[in-house]
């Protein structure tokens, strides 16, 4: 099922991202550019979706809510 948190993404506050990149991602799909601009840029809010993962890594694939999940924040579903 599609996360409707992270929208499918796999990230949340995937909008902070400059222009360039998000257009990049959404092109290719290769989660490795978000994880990228993150490493590279210090003092944002662009992070793993905690419906989808555990902050390090997905439970899954990125953007597909984990049902499983005994941590799913509420409101997730």
């Amino acid at each position: 099922m599609k996360c409707n948190r992270c929208e499918g993404t796999g990230f949340l506050n995937l909008h902070l991202v400059d222009y360039a990149t998000q257009e990049r991602f959404g092109v290719t799909g290769d989660v490795g550019i978000i994880l990228r601009w993150i490493t590279e840029n210090s003092g944002h809010d662009v992070a793993l979706c905690d419906c989808c993962s555990d902050g390090n890594d997905w439970y899954g694939e990125p953007g597909q809510h984990n049902q499983n999940n005994p941590q799913d924040p509420m409101g997730c579903r």
